[in-house]
C-alpha cells in the first residue's frame, strides 16, 4: 500500500503537459483528500482518487459512480498521483500519456471505515465514508479475483455504493449526464476550449484550490441585471413519470420568483415579470452581491417544523417582515453573459450548484440549492405525501429550458392546491367574515366552483378583507346555470366582487355536484393575474392508486388470523394512518410459513405499541426501510426531510438534519406504512438526546459457535453486572446473538454523559474479557475473534443505536428482537422461535421487561468502581 510517485513521473513529460510534477506529501490520518476527475481521454472515464500515505491512490472507473447499491462499476487501479493533482483541471496535449481534457467532477474528504487500512488494502476490501459535494456516505472498493480465486493481474476493482441514507435506488446511470466542474461549473468542451468562469484562475489548466475564497461578485460598470426571461411551467400529471432520466424535486409552497443580478444590482421578478424587489428588499440586497446571473426559484416562509408555509409567507408580506424568507433556487438560466437554457437540466443544475458556491458568504444567507432525487418518482411522491408536502416536480434530465408549459416538467400533487378567482364572499351577523365564493375563468366569464370556508386567521383577514371591499360590486361575476344566487346563502349575506383577485387554496377533490371539497384558504396570489386562472384545480394524486398498484382484498389481521379470501376490500386505515398497498409482500413465504404483508406489519405495530413505545418513544430513531420487501432495496434512514408525517416528530440532535421520533401508535404505524421494518433508537432519556438512560452490551459470537456459547456468555456478563449493583435485562436480537441491557437513572443528580456511558461499557467488557480471555474479546476486527464472543460496547456512544425490544428484523423469517426473562436464558433457547408469525400468541404473554425502568440505578457510584 506504500505510496510512491516514480511510475507517475516516468509516464509524463512535464515540459509538455500542464499536469503538476508534484511530490509525496506527509502522511495524515484525518482530513484525507477525496476527488473524482472526469477524464475525456481515448475513452471517457472517471478517475477516483483518495489520499493514502501522502499520495492519491487512483482508479480509472468506466462510468460515473452510481448511488444505486445494485450498480457495480469496474475500477482499474492505476499509478499513484501527487496530492496537488487534486486541483488539476485542464487539457493534456496530444502525444502525452492520458491525452485529453480533465474536469474536476467531485471533491471533499474521506475516512476509512476500519482502523487498519493497510490490512484492508491487502485483503482487497477498502470500505470508506466519503464526504463529497456530489457523492456522500459509505462506499467500498472490492478487488476482483480470477477464476482460481487469486487477485487479478490487472488490479481490477469494483466501486460499489453501500446501503445508507445517501443511497439512491434505481439511480442507474443518471450521474453520467452531469457535465460540469464542481469548482468552475465548466463543461468538458469549455475546459478544452479554454473558456474561463468567474472563478477560474488565470491559467485554465488548473482549478481553483479547494479552500479558495470566492471573489466578490463584481462586474464591469456597464453591466446590469438582464431583462426578464420567460419562465418554464409544469404540466399536471396524475403520477410521476416512470423510468430513468428523470429528476424529482420537492414542490415548494411559495412564490415563483426570478432573480437577475448584475453590476452590483439585482431585480426580483414574479412569474409574469413584475418587479417585486421592493416587496423583498432583503433578498434583493443579498442578490446584488451575487455573481451576474439569472436564477429561477421559489421564495418560501418556513414554519417551525421547517415546512414551507404559504400562509406564513402571506403574513410576512403583509407585515413587511420578510427578512427570514428563504429563496430555493432550482435552475440557472444565465451565468454571466452565457445563456444556459439550451443545456440539459443536468448541466444547468450542476452549474447552479457551482454558482451558489461562488456567492460570497455575506450574500448567501437566503439562498438554498434545491437538490433532486433520481430514484423512482413514485417513491418520492409517497414520501412527500406522508410528510404533508405539496407534491413532486419531475423534470427530464436531458431537456433544455423551454418557455411555457412542457411535458419535460410534470407536477404531481399530494394535496389539491391551486389558484382560483374570487367572485364574492359571505358574512354573518355583525358583518363577520364567513367564506369566499370562487371559480375559474371561462370564455363567457367566471365559472362557479363553490365556497372556501376554512383556513382564515386574523393576520390573513387583515389583508384579505380590505382587498375584497375595494373590489366590491353589485353584480355577480359568475355565469352559467350553476352560478350562485343570493337566495341560496341562508343565514348569511352575500357580497359580490369584481373577478380581479386570485386566491391560493388547497382542497380534497370534488363533491358529486362538482363543488370543491374541504377547500381551505392559504392566501392571495398577487403574482398571478385572474386571466390565467382558467383550469379547474387539479384533484390530489393518490399514490396508492397509481397504475399497477394493488387493489386486491386487504387482510385486516396479523398472521394466524387471516380473513377469508375476498373480504376486507377497500383502503386500510390503522390508527388513523391510511395504508397504501396493504397487500405488499414484505417477507416472502418460506419454510412452510405464509408470506407477511404490509397490512400485517402495521397491525403488529398497532398491537405491540404499548410494549414498544416505552423503549422508542420520544427518542431519535434510525429506521431500516425495505419498501419492496426484504428481497428488495433496503436502506438505513436516520434523518428526516423538511417537514414530517404529522404522526411523527422531528428531533433536533444538533446535526445537519433532524432525526425522526415516535410519540404514539400512529407514529409506529406511519413508519410501517413507509416500509420501515426495524427500529433502532438511541439509548437516551425520552425528550433528552444528550442524556443516556441505559447501557447496552451486544454479545456477538464468532462463526462456528453454538447459541449455547452465547447463553453462557450472557450469564457471565449478568453476574458481573449484578456484582456492581446493576439490574441487567436480556433480549434476543432477531439474529444470532443476545443483548444485555442495563437501565440507569438519568435525573439531574445521577445523569452521565455519552463519553462516560461508553467508557463504562468498555470498562465492564474489558473486566469480563480479562477474566476469561479464551472465550471473550473486545476487538472489533473479525480476524481477532478466533472462536470467541465479541463484547460489543460500541453501541453506547452518542448517535449509536441498538435494535429496540419488540422490533421486527428485516431478515428472512421475520424475527423479533424479543425481551426475555433470565429464566428463559437456558439450554434449548431458540431465538428463531420469536417471529412476526407468532406475534398474536407472544403478545398475550406477560412482558418480561415490564419493570425495566423500575430497575434503573444511579450509575455514578458504579463508574467509580470500574473507571
Amino acid at each position: 500500500m506504500r505510496g510512491e510517485l516514480e511510475t507517475y513521473k516516468k509516464k509524463r513529460n512535464f515540459g509538455d503537459t500542464p499536469e503538476p510534477a508534484g511530490k509525496k506529501g506527509r502522511a495524515r490520518k484525518a482530513g484525507l483528500t477525496y476527488l473524482i476527475q472526469r477524464h475525456a481521454a481515448t475513452r471517457l472515464h472517471y478517475d477516483f482518487r483518495i489520499e493514502v500515505d501522502g499520495v492519491l491512490k487512483s482508479w480509472a472507473v468506466t462510468k460515473a459512480p452510481s448511488r444505486d447499491t445494485t450498480v457495480k462499476r469496474l475500477a482499474v487501479e492505476v499509478e499513484d498521483h501527487p496530492l496537488d493533482y487534486g486541483t488539476f483541471e485542464g487539457t493534456i496535449p496530444a502525444g502525452n500519456y492520458g491525452a485529453g481534457t480533465v474536469q474536476l467532477w467531485d471533491r471533499g474528504t474521506w475516512e476509512p471505515q476500519e482502523d487498519d487500512l493497510a490490512d484492508a488494502f491487502a485483503r482487497g476490501n477498502v470500505k470508506m465514508i466519503v464526504h463529497g459535494e456530489r457523492l456522500q456516505g459509505k462506499w467500498a472498493l472490492i478487488r476482483m479475483k480470477t477464476d482460481r480465486g487469486k487477485p487479478s493481474k490487472r488490479n481490477n476493482w469494483l466501486l460499489i455504493k453501500e446501503k445508507d441514507e445517501f443511497a439512491v435506488p434505481e439511480e442507474g446511470d443518471a450521474n453520467m449526464a452531469i457535465d460540469a466542474s464542481i469548482t468552475t461549473g465548466r463543461s468538458l468542451a469549455e475546459i478544452a476550449a479554454g473558456a474561463k468562469s468567474s472563478t477560474a484562475p488565470k491559467k485554465t489548466t488548473r482549478a481553483a484550490p479547494t479552500k479558495a475564497k470566492a471573489p466578490a461578485a463584481a462586474a464591469s460598470p456597464a453591466s446590469k441585471p438582464r431583462p426578464f426571461v420567460p419562465i418554464q411551467l409544469c404540466k399536471i400529471a396524475d403520477y410521476p413519470p416512470h423510468g430513468s432520466g428523470w429528476a424529482h424535486e420537492i414542490k415548494f409552497d411559495g412564490y415563483r420568483l426570478q432573480v437577475a443580478s448584475g453590476g452590483g444590482r439585482a431585480i426580483v421578478r414574479t412569474r409574469k415579470g413584475l418587479d417585486w424587489s421592493d416587496k423583498f428588499p432583503e433578498l434583493a440586497a443579498d442578490a446584488a452581491g451575487w455573481p451576474d446571473a439569472v436564477v429561477d426559484g421559489e421564495l418560501c416562509a418556513l414554519a417551525e417544523n421547517h415546512m414551507p408555509d404559504f400562509s406564513a409567507l402571506q403574513a410576512a408580506i403583509s407585515s413587511g417582515d420578510t427578512g427570514d424568507l428563504v429563496y430555493f433556487a432550482f435552475d440557472l438560466l444565465f451565468d454571466g453573459a452565457e445563456d444556459l437554457r439550451k443545456l440539459p437540466l443536468s448541466e444547468r443544475k450542476a452549474r447552479l450548484q457551482a454558482y451558489i458556491d461562488r456567492i460570497p458568504e455575506a450574500a448567501r444567507a437566503r439562498i438554498r440549492y434545491v437538490d433532486h432525487f433520481a430514484t423512482t418518482g413514485q417513491a418520492i411522491l409517497e414520501s412527500a405525501c406522508r410528510m404533508d408536502l405539496e407534491g413532486v416536480i419531475s423534470k427530464k434530465l436531458d431537456a433544455p429550458y423551454r418557455e411555457g408549459r412542457s411535458t419535460t416538467w410534470l407536477k404531481s400533487k399530494c394535496r389539491g392546491g391551486d389558484e382560483v378567482v374570487i367572485g364574492g364572499w359571505t358574512s354573518e351577523g355583525g358583518g363577520r367574515f364567513r367564506s369566499l365564493i370562487v371559480g375559474v375563468q371561462d370564455t363567457d366569464g367566471l365559472r362557479h366552483l363553490g365556497r372556501v370556508g376554512t383556513g382564515y386567521n386574523q393576520t390573513l383577514l387583515k389583508t384579505l378583507l380590505p382587498a375584497l371591499k375595494a373590489a366590491e360590486t353589485d353584480k355577480s361575476p359568475f355565469v352559467g346555470k350553476d352560478a350562485p344566487k343570493k337566495s341560496r346563502a341562508a343565514g348569511a349575506t352575500v357580497h359580490w366582487v369584481k373577478p380581479v383577485l386570485v386566491a391560493e387554496i388547497e382542497h380534497g377533490g370534488y363533491t358529486d355536484t362538482g363543488s370543491l371539497r374541504h377547500a381551505a384558504f392559504k392566501g392571495l396570489r398577487e403574482d398571478k393575474p385572474p386571466a390565467e386562472v382558467t383550469e379547474r384545480p387539479h384533484a390530489p394524486s393518490d399514490p396508492s392508486k397509481e397504475p399497477g398498484s394493488h387493489t386486491n382484498p386487504v387482510p385486516l389481521a396479523i398472521p394466524g388470523e387471516r380473513p377469508a379470501a375476498g373480504k376486507g376490500k377497500g383502503k386500510l386505515v390503522v390508527a388513523g394512518v391510511t395504508i397504501s398497498n396493504p397487500d405488499k409482500i414484505l417477507w416472502p413465504a418460506a419454510d412452510g410459513r405464509d408470506a407477511v404483508r404490509k397490512a400485517e406489519l402495521v397491525r403488529y405495530y398497532e398491537m405491540a405499541a404499548e410494549r414498544l413505545l416505552p423503549h422508542v418513544g420520544d427518542r431519535p430513531v434510525s429506521i431500516i426501510r425495505a419498501p419492496e420487501g426484504i428481497n428488495g432495496q433496503k436502506f438505513f434512514q436516520r434523518h428526516a426531510m423538511p417537514g414530517s408525517n404529522p404522526r411523527l416528530k422531528l428531533i433536533d440532535v444538533k446535526e445537519r438534519k433532524p432525526y425522526v421520533g415516535v410519540v404514539d401508535v400512529g407514529g409506529l404505524v406511519a413508519i410501517g406504512q413507509s416500509g420501515g421494518l426495524e427500529l433502532h433508537p438511541w439509548g437516551c432519556k425520552p425528550g433528552d438526546p444528550e442524556t443516556p438512560d441505559q447501557v447496552t452490551f451486544d454479545l456477538d459470537p464468532d462463526e462456528g459457535l453454538d447459541f449455547a456459547d452465547v447463553i453462557s456468555a450472557a450469564k457471565v456478563l449478568k453476574r458481573e453486572l449484578e456484582g456492581l449493583g446493576l439490574n441487567p435485562f436480556v433480549k434476543t436480537t432477531g439474529g444470532k446473538g443476545l443483548h444485555v441491557v442495563v437501565p440507569i437513572l438519568a435525573d439531574a443528580k445521577s445523569r452521565i454523559g455519552w463519553d462516560q456511558c461508553k467508557a463504562f461499557a468498555k470498562a465492564v467488557s474489558e473486566r469480563v474479557r480479562a477474566a476469561d480471555p479464551d472465550h471473550f474479546t473486545t476487538t472489533l476486527a473479525k480476524k481477532a475473534r478466533g472462536g470467541k464472543i465479541f463484547l460489543d460496547y460500541l453501541r453506547n456512544g452518542r448517535m449509536a443505536t441498538a435494535v429496540a425490544p419488540w422490533s421486527v428484523r428485516a431478515r428472512p423469517g421475520a424475527g423479533i428482537a424479543f425481551p426475555l426473562s433470565w429464566g428463559q436464558v437456558k439450554a434449548g433457547l431458540d431465538p428463531a422461535a420469536y417471529t412476526l408469525h407468532d406475534a398474536a400468541a407472544l403478545l398475550k404473554k406477560p412482558d418480561p421487561w415490564k419493570d425495566f425502568r423500575a430497575g434503573a440505578v444511579n450509575p455514578r457510584p458504579v463508574l467509580k468502581k470500574v473507571l
